[in-house]
């Protein structure tokens, strides 16, 4: 499929629009991180508990995903994703004015269940929008707005707190939200939606569908190893500097930025990627080099070696995940919006896991076992899924000499 110039700067405006969305979400995914002792102080809380903030987040974006992505099949993924953004905002607004901890923590649990739908089903509209040929570089560039969202989010609201407080970051949350629902309205108003009504059974269907194809099972498997693997070492990077006597915290948090980094090195080169591996060796590739990267932090004992090692790992981790993030979009188009709801679920659930899985990894093997066998599973990845996936592409055509 060729677009005209016209339908070129449409889908340009579109990608903007859900980028905005995007870098909103994720902003306020992350922004609970450097403040948990500022906030606990000033709720009298504990430290512990104030901690617990991420999982009330994380767990009911992933849970809910299941949910949403066959709402925004049956009634439009824009304004399922409009009814979110307004709740995210919302929410955010009540938090910057919570007066305790418990307060906070219900508001998180909603806040996380809103974000739950901005990305999936940004996702999902990308994949409506954009042919094949061309989505992997669009959502590539969704994908910079996401990896900035969460810089901002956790190199920014600790720096700004020491202005604004930890409520002020909220309340700025809440205005990029607020800026966010603005510019879903717009799109919404550009796009034609479905007007047809959410069923229980015809999503109990679409899902038993998805879980029939082999490539489905695949790519759910394959976004639930990745996350576990390597989002799973991120808490541990400030235990390992420490360990070393290389750093603490505010190092552990500059060299995890290395990871975002990678991302946004890996937009920058996709077209140059597929055009000289395709979607299979490049998937390959970066499963050997996000292994590379985990075996060097064994070894390394300064924070910028860890931060040029994050990269590698972040560069590596896009080349898979934004292959297997474009995938999904091709699996079922009446169903997109399902498909990569259970995507994102099962990408989250590696990422909930992973922690405990590095943790107890830690206490009873060791350091070193245990990033190898992160790497050993990552390295192992990389090739099996780009063949995997390979085979089961439904656009691949073998003539009787084997060639495509």
């Amino acid at each position: 499929m060729t677009h005209r110039p016209d339908d070129q700067r449409a889908i340009a405006l579109t990608i903007a629009i859900f980028a905005v969305a995007g870098f909103a979400s994720t902003f306020s995914t992350r922004i609970v991180d450097p403040l948990v002792p500022t906030i606990a102080a000033d709720l009298a809380a504990s430290v512990k508990s104030i901690a617990l903030l991420a999982t009330a987040f994380a767990l009911p974006y992933a849970l809910i995903q299941p949910i949403l992505g066959p709402v925004g099949d049956a009634v439009g993924k824009l304004r399922v994703m409009r009814a979110c953004v307004a709740v995210l905002a919302a929410s955010l607004v009540a938090s910057a004015f919570a007066p305790d901890a418990t307060t906070l923590f219900v508001l998180r649990v909603i806040a996380g269940a809103a974000a739950g739908g901005v990305i999936p089903l940004a996702l999902a509209a990308i994949g409506d929008r954009v042919g094949m040929e061309g989505r992997q570089v669009a959502i590539s560039r969704f994908l910079v707005a996401i990896i900035l969202g969460q810089l901002a989010g956790s190199s920014l609201s600790g720096v700004l707190a020491l202005v604004i407080g930890w409520r002020g970051v909220f309340a700025l949350a809440a205005v990029l939200a607020g800026a966010a629902l603005v510019a879903v309205l717009l799109a919404a108003r550009r796009a034609a939606e479905p007007t047809g009504r959410f069923d229980v059974g015809v999503a109990r269907a679409r899902y038993r569908m998805l879980l029939a194809m082999p490539r489905a099972r695949a790519l759910f498997a394959f976004v639930f190893v990745e996350a576990a693997a390597l989002f799973g070492l991120f808490p541990f990077a400030a235990v390992l500097l420490e360990r070393r006597g290389a750093g603490g915290p505010a190092e552990a948090g500059l060299a995890i930025a290395g990871f975002a980094i990678g991302g946004l090195v890996y937009s920058a080169l996709v077209r140059t990627l597929l055009r000289f591996l395709g979607m299979p060796r490049m998937i390959a590739a970066g499963g050997i080099v996000a292994a590379l990267a985990v075996c060097a932090l064994v070894f390394v004992g300064d924070w910028r070696l860890m931060a040029a090692a994050f990269l590698a790992m972040g560069l590596g981790f896009y080349m898979m995940h934004n292959s297997f993030q474009t995938a999904v979009t091709e699996l079922a188009a009446q169903a997109r919006g399902s498909a990569t709801a259970l995507h994102a679920c099962f990408f989250f659930l590696g990422g909930a896991l992973g922690p405990a899985l590095i943790g107890a990894g830690f206490a009873y093997i060791g350091e070193g076992a245990t990033l190898a066998l992160a790497a050993l599973s990552v390295a192992i990845l990389g090739p099996v899924a780009g063949l995997i996936l390979a085979r089961t592409d439904p656009a691949r055509r073998v003539d009787p000499a084997g060639t495509r």
